[in-house]
């Protein structure tokens, strides 16, 4: 990889303890790069303060001490087609709905820069992929976790990109996106209907996760607000009549990294077979009838599919509306539940 152009963040220190380390600092105000990445940047040189370079990580930072932070771009590799199977609901000209898979990675990143949804998009879809959308996520607008199904479109041309992003970037507040999940909770909501509107940001304990983000903190500028709309649509009882799993609706109003997971997870009610945010509720399992026991280690990822997705075609104007049924693995714990 090599180094061309760079990008440029300023960030002002509002912090109240005067001891937070300037990486950590830096770490909770950037989503998407790592501490150990940013302790890197900064022993380059990369971080400035009042004009100085500051060239030591754990250089303490003050409540509005501000620093300019550059991170050279970094030119990756090109993604190949590859020979890979797709579900597809919907192709036309501008733009295909594909279901994808659990397992599958989105778009390559560190660590899968082969094997992911835009190297088989590539074969399937030749070169009306190229240059839409940048080199590592051609015709990319939105994405599902790698562990997560279900249904995404993809734009095949600049104009078809240009408008699914917009309405993506507008959440469906003024136009027809619909996103909707089906996802099997341990327990069940007192409420049968309910609105999760809880702010997110990166960990600053674990930057593989998502966190909560206090009130406090997301008044003075951190994190970003998340809103998860959910209906309880069934719920499954053990012999004793306690009710252990829920079936539940997530609608998104908007889509951050992880959300339905982490929200689900805030109001006590995680994902079964999600290691990272529902970890405590494993023993529960053992609740389950023998059958939904072996399911649910079979299934070996997190009850969570994308099962409707709604938009404005952006190039025809006609309202576009798709549904997905749960996969094999899902549906199987599913009817051993029932």
């Amino acid at each position: 990889m090599s180094s061309s152009s760079s990008q440029k963040h300023v960030l002002t220190a509002l912090v109240e303890d005067d001891n937070m380390r300037l990486d950590q600092f830096l770490a909770a105000g950037i989503e998407g790069l790592s501490r150990s990445r940013l302790k890197v940047l900064i022993k380059e040189g990369q971080v400035r303060f009042k004009g100085a370079t500051i060239e030591e990580p754990n250089h303490r930072v003050k409540c509005g001490q501000q620093f300019e932070l550059s991170i050279p771009d970094l030119t990756e590799p090109d993604p190949q087609p590859e020979n890979i199977p797709l579900d597809v609901v919907y192709e036309d000209e501008h733009l295909i709905v594909v279901n994808k898979p659990s397992g599958m990675v989105v778009h390559p990143a560190a660590g899968n820069w082969d094997g992911t949804l835009v190297n088989a998009l590539l074969h399937h879809c030749g070169d009306s992929l190229s240059g839409i959308g940048g080199v590592r996520r051609p015709g990319i607008v939105h994405r599902i976790d790698k562990d997560t199904s279900g249904l995404l479109v993809v734009a095949k041309s600049d104009a078809a990109h240009k408008g699914l992003s917009a309405q993506f970037a507008d959440h469906g507040r003024t136009g027809p996106l619909t996103r909707a999940y089906l996802a099997l909770i341990w327990g069940a909501p007192v409420r049968k209907h309910g609105t999760i509107n809880v702010p997110l940001a990166r960990s600053t304990k674990n930057r593989l996760k998502i966190a909560v983000v206090p009130e406090a903190k997301f008044n003075a500028g951190l994190g970003k607000f998340a809103i998860t709309h959910y209906e309880l649509l069934e719920t499954y009882f053990d012999t004793d009549g306690m009710v252990r799993v829920g079936l539940v609706r997530c609608k998104l109003e908007t889509g951050r990294t992880h959300q339905i997971r982490v929200h689900l997870a805030h109001i006590h009610h995680p994902l079964l077979g999600d290691d990272a945010y529902g970890a405590g509720y494993k023993a529960s399992a053992r609740n389950l009838p023998e059958k939904a026991q072996q399911a649910l280690e079979s299934l070996n990822r997190q009850a969570l599919h994308a099962s409707e997705l709604g938009f404005e075609h952006p190039i025809t104007g006609e309202e576009m509306r798709f549904n997905s049924a749960l996969p094999k693995k899902l549906q199987s714990l599913l009817d051993e539940l029932e």
